[in-house]
């Protein structure tokens, strides 16, 4: 026994060295947390919700789903890494913060498509809106030339050709209304309602102000061929986190393209 016990004290120590060292199979790996993933609250995080509650467990995952309102803290936070991914965003507005702010992030396959809509409190139809009429829209560089193409689209501006770029309003043509076109942060677009003639709101804030696209949108973006599609977002080289792969999966299901089919009626598309 004498002779045995330096020996087991030794290969223990060993033992707990190599794990320490990262040469055991009892190295801990981010597989065992929780995935941190920022969301807009509607849809994004009703369809991370739908997952968590009804597909996660079974695929071996487990979701910290945390809410954002606005569109600039969940990618500082993935940045930071306070957050391990974010679902709120089009890859047009991907690669205008990455060009803007420096960071560094892989988009994952399209999820959904939320089409932007006109919206009035005032009026039930765009022919009647008068000269001079006041229109507010988004204020970051994508929302804003997503929703300057829509006013061209319905024929109330025309733009100039920028051909790869953005237009922004000082690239509006020809302005036959004479509309005050006015920038307001996405998220208080739909409280401007009152304040306006004519909003274009995105279809997640619209959707939280009580409005349906399908039936309360004067005008709707087009859902074929749209490429502002929402996906997941993660740090370049995370891509390959088992716990990404499996979201990214159970994003791309037949649960969650019913899901989103039956839960929000055309105000929400799947885009897979």
């Amino acid at each position: 026994m004498r002779t045995r016990f330096p020996a087991l004290l030794a290969a223990t120590a060993m033992t707990a060295l190599l794990t320490a060292c990262g040469g055991g199979e009892a190295e801990l790996s981010g597989a065992d947390e929780p995935l941190r993933v920022g969301a807009s609250p509607v849809p994004h995080a009703e369809i991370l919700r739908f997952i968590d509650e009804n597909l996660a467990e079974d695929a071996g995952l487990d979701l910290d789903i945390k809410e954002f309102t606005d569109y600039i803290q969940p990618n500082v936070a993935l940045d930071d890494g306070s957050l391990d991914a974010n679902y709120f965003q089009t890859i047009p507005y991907l690669e205008e913060q990455e060009k803007s702010a420096g960071y560094d992030f892989q988009a994952l396959a399209p999820v959904h498509i939320e089409p932007l809509g006109i919206y009035s409190s005032r009026l039930d139809d765009l022919a009647d809106l008068a000269d001079g009429a006041t229109v507010a829209i988004p204020n970051d560089p994508t929302n804003a030339a997503r929703a300057l193409r829509l006013l061209e689209a319905n024929d109330l501006i025309t733009l100039a050709d920028t051909g790869d770029a953005a237009p922004t309003s000082l690239d509006i043509d020809e302005n036959p209304k004479n509309l005050e076109i006015s920038e307001v942060e996405a998220a208080q677009v739909p409280r401007s309602l009152a304040d306006v003639d004519i909003a274009v709101i995105n279809g997640n804030y619209a959707i939280e102000a009580d409005l349906v696209p399908s039936e309360d949108a004067l005008a709707l973006e087009a859902g074929e061929d749209n490429p502002n599609a929402n996906l997941l977002v993660v740090r370049s080289g995370d891509e390959d986190d088992e716990r990404i792969q499996k979201l990214e999966e159970l994003l791309h299901s037949d649960e969650v393209r019913q899901f989103i089919e039956d839960t929000y009626q055309g105000a929400v598309l799947p885009a897979f």
